[in-house]
């Protein structure tokens, strides 16, 4: 065998300027170079690309092998190859040999071919290198495959053919393999190759994804290299968080492809083309996405279609904006329609009698009077004449007990039936369907609620079979009804699909168009809608994003070529929607958070109340006051865009902690914190004792004083802790809403205005304990309906 390269060289070939090229830039890079003869090309991830995260991905595919022991049998047929023959790569056969020491020769032969079919399933050409290997083979240039790689020459071209297509693998005129010569590029495999080649070293054009193999390995022999840049750097780290979450969400798996990623030519493809941060959010994410739940939807329109009868596309207008688009873009059906259906009419109309008025009004139990008004439509005069000056728990009851009255009732019901006449007319404008079709919902989801108010009473009265089918979808009760989704159930446990529902808003604002909510609909089933309550600032860059996204469905077709598909492929795109979701969701790139950083989010319930998506200067603040717990009470949308300066270690925290159901307090988290002497001011004395503080976030800790109905002043000797004292806040909230977080805990927050002794303030919340004995003196407020107060007391030490 040939000596390794020399160390020198290696160090030449580092500092040596290279060319580098992005992926769209493949198919004309030989006009850089007019005097090759000869197309020398990597194979993994350049020639061939997996639809996994990682290669090692593929090994969990593998039939009674262990990943682990896979990984393993490499490692110790390597150690043993360098100790008995001093050579650095094995092959196939070797590795197997140290994986089952003791089959037979058959035995490994059978794993071995199994390694080979599931490479082959879950491989494909990437078509940018396959057009520059035609345009080299038109230029009567040959092509030559040189790998780093266990298989040998006719292991590796029989997996080109069967991944890629024969006439791929016919372009191909030699094969170089490490395994065959002891030896990878970076250890000077290419000095066998030239020894083995009809051409001079500078006639030679050499191109892969690995800089240190394929062009720090190459270029001291004098060939030209290119270093094949796979990945801009964000959606480098966009996948490998990607396939962070998949794990988090669906394990390591055994017998199929873990963190399965089948768009990553199509973003390696596009990216680079595109420097809009809006247009890359549509193209990085929403593509990918819409184009898995398109591809999902057309074979359950399929299946539906078996059933008999004809089925009706109808995109639930307004979510359903974008799956329309896409589904457009791809190649629409001849029976795919936009309809607008909102709770509120679906609501409404969905009252068929008395009994159906009083299940609605018991399921909005907890709606106040104002809302409960706007779902039945009455209007403000008759809600404000029955409420009066009520209390808003009085109010509800009254207007309840006024909606049962028989003539009220009567009234209710009548003008319900009338608007579902004209919702009736409404879809019939769109789509006229004979009896016995289907018509199916098409929408994000999460709960299918207009399908479980509407459905039933469209089925009846057109005589149809009405069919849900949605993105997410995470049923809050047992309809009974025929709802399916991408991501389901079937797919994922309740946690999981609780965790995504969570902040599905990040997912609807760019997904949705231009127009208000519907509230009403003409006699012909014009809709009639509410005013757009969204800036229109928000609008615009909703269309870029969108606009992204249609991009992608291009850069998908024009990535890849496969001879074949896996018989797993829907599931490779349905996991790799839910982890491109969930990060997006999750773990979102300051890019991302950058463009919708202005987004709000409507309440689409006939008002024109919208919410913020999240507000970082108020997580902030939470962290601070209690550390993660802080969000269990927040109403914002995005709550995760908020922590997203806070670093990767609590931004993960965060995502398990609500992906496993964490039941955590922050008595559970905030151990290790200092103790703080306090004294109770009684009148028939003081009352001595300490308190811990809790670390919170930020260097800071949160000493919480329990007073229960007691509402004596507290001193707390600050000055014991610290000489310089930085104050967050100070606080008077009711104890188990602070300690466990529950929803609209802080509007009972009362702050609490201290008096100094022996402390300096120099700046506001900045403190200078001029001795031990300095103390902060609290007086809680009254707050007489509370009977659990707590005094909470936010600080960090400066100095000592």
């Amino acid at each position: 065998m040939s000596a390794p390269m020399p160390a020198a060289a290696l160090v030449a070939a580092a500092v040596q300027p290279d060319g580098a090229c992005a992926p769209h830039e493949l198919p004309g890079l030989l006009d850089r170079y007019p005097g090759v003869t000869m197309l020398s090309l990597d194979c993994f991830d350049t020639l061939l690309w997996r639809d996994s995260h990682a290669p090692t991905d593929v090994f969990a595919a593998l039939p009674g092998v262990l990943p682990s022991q896979r990984m393993a049998g490499e490692s110790r047929a390597r150690q043993l190859a360098k100790a008995a023959r001093g050579v650095l790569d094995v092959s196939l056969d070797m590795i197997y040999g140290a994986i089952m020491p003791r089959a037979d020769t058959r035995a490994r032969g059978l794993a071995i071919a199994a390694e080979l079919a599931a490479e082959t399933r879950h491989c494909h050409a990437f078509a940018p290198v396959v057009a520059l290997m035609r345009e080299a083979r038109w230029r009567k240039i040959k092509v030559i495959i040189v790998s780093d790689t266990y298989f040998d020459q006719r292991q590796l071209l029989q997996l080109i053919g069967d991944a890629a297509g024969a006439d791929v693998a016919a372009l191909i005129d030699q094969v170089f393999c490490s395994s065959s010569f002891g030896r990878p590029k970076s250890g000077g495999l290419y000095q066998d190759v030239l020894a083995r080649v009809k051409a001079r070293p500078d006639q030679i054009l050499h191109i892969g994804d690995n800089h240190k193999a394929d062009v720090i390995g190459v270029r001291p022999f004098g060939v030209h290299t290119v270093h094949l840049v796979q990945f801009e750097p964000d959606v480098a780290k966009q996948l490998r968080m990607e396939s962070t979450i998949a794990t988090m969400l669906f394990g390591a798996g055994h017998g199929v492809l873990t963190r399965p990623q089948p768009h990553r030519a199509a973003l390696a493809l596009g990216s680079p083309q595109e420097s809009n941060p809006a247009r890359r959010l549509g193209q990085g994410v929403l593509g990918p996405l819409f184009f898995g739940f398109d591809t999902w939807l057309r074979k359950e329109a399929t299946a539906l279609a078996n059933d008999g009868g004809q089925v009706h596309w109808l995109f639930m207008m307004r979510d359903g904006f974008l799956p329309m688009r896409v589904h457009h873009a791809i190649g629409a059906t001849n029976s795919a329609h936009d309809i607008e259906i909102s709770r509120l009419t679906a609501t409404f109309a969905s009252i068929t009698g008395d009994a159906a008025l009083i299940r609605l009004l018991a399921d909005q139990a907890l709606t106040t009077a104002p809302a409960l008004g706007r779902l039945l439509r009455l209007d403000d005069a008759t809600v404000a004449r029955v409420c009066g000056t009520l209390a808003p728990v009085p109010a509800r009851a009254a207007l309840e007990q006024w909606c049962l009255d028989p003539a009220n009732r009567r009234r209710i019901v009548a003008d319900a039936r009338a608007l579902r006449a004209r919702l009736i007319a409404h879809i019939r404008r769109a789509v006229d369907p004979a009896p016995g079709d289907t018509l199916m919902l098409v929408d994000l989801g999460y709960n299918g609620s207009v399908q479980s108010l509407i459905g039933p009473v469209l089925a009846a009265e057109l005589k149809v079979t009405v069919a849900g089918r949605y993105l997410l979808l995470r049923e809050t009760e047992v309809s009974g009804l025929d709802k399916r989704g991408l991501i389901d159930q079937r797919h994922l446990d309740h946690v999981a699909l609780d965790t995504m529902v969570g902040n599905v808003a990040v997912l609807e604002q760019p997904s949705t168009t231009a127009i208000g909510s519907v509230i009403d609909y003409a006699d012909d089933g014009t809709p009639i809608r509410a005013a757009n309550s969204i800036k229109p600032g928000q609008g615009e860059i909703r269309e870029q994003i969108q606009a992204g996204c249609i991009d992608f469905l291009r850069h998908q077709g024009d990535a890849s070529i496969r001879a074949g598909v896996a018989d797993d492929h829907d599931r490779h795109w349905r996991e790799a929607c839910a982890a491109a979701m969930t990060r997006l969701m999750f773990l979102p790139l300051q890019s991302e958070i950058a463009t919708i950083t202005a987004f709000e989010h409507d309440l689409n319930l006939g008002s024109d109340q919208t919410v913020a998506l999240f507000d970082k200067a108020a997580a902030r603040r939470g962290l601070r006051q209690k550390g993660l717990i802080f969000q269990k009470g927040t109403r914002r949308m995005f709550v995760p865009a908020e922590l997203a300066d806070e670093g990767m270690p609590v931004r993960l925290a965060n995502f398990a902690s609500i992906r496993f159901g964490s039941e955590m307090t922050f008595g559970d988290v905030g151990d290790g914190g200092a103790t703080v002497p306090v004294v109770l001011v009684k009148p028939e004395g003081e009352v001595q004792g300490v308190c811990s503080a809790r670390p919170t976030h930020d260097g800071f800790q949160a000493v919480c004083i329990p007073l229960g109905r007691e509402r004596y002043p507290v001193a707390v000797q600050i000055g014991a802790v610290g000489h310089h004292i930085e104050v967050e806040t100070i606080i008077a909230v009711p104890t188990c809403e602070y300690l466990h977080t529950r929803p609209n805990m802080a509007s009972r927050e009362t702050a609490v205005a201290p008096l100094l002794d022996g402390i300096v303030e120099y700046a506001p919340r900045l403190w200078q304990c001029q001795s031990a004995y300095a103390f902060a003196l609290l007086q809680p407020p009254a707050m007489g309906d509370v009977d659990d107060l707590m005094l909470v007391m936010v600080y960090r030490v400066l100095g000592v």
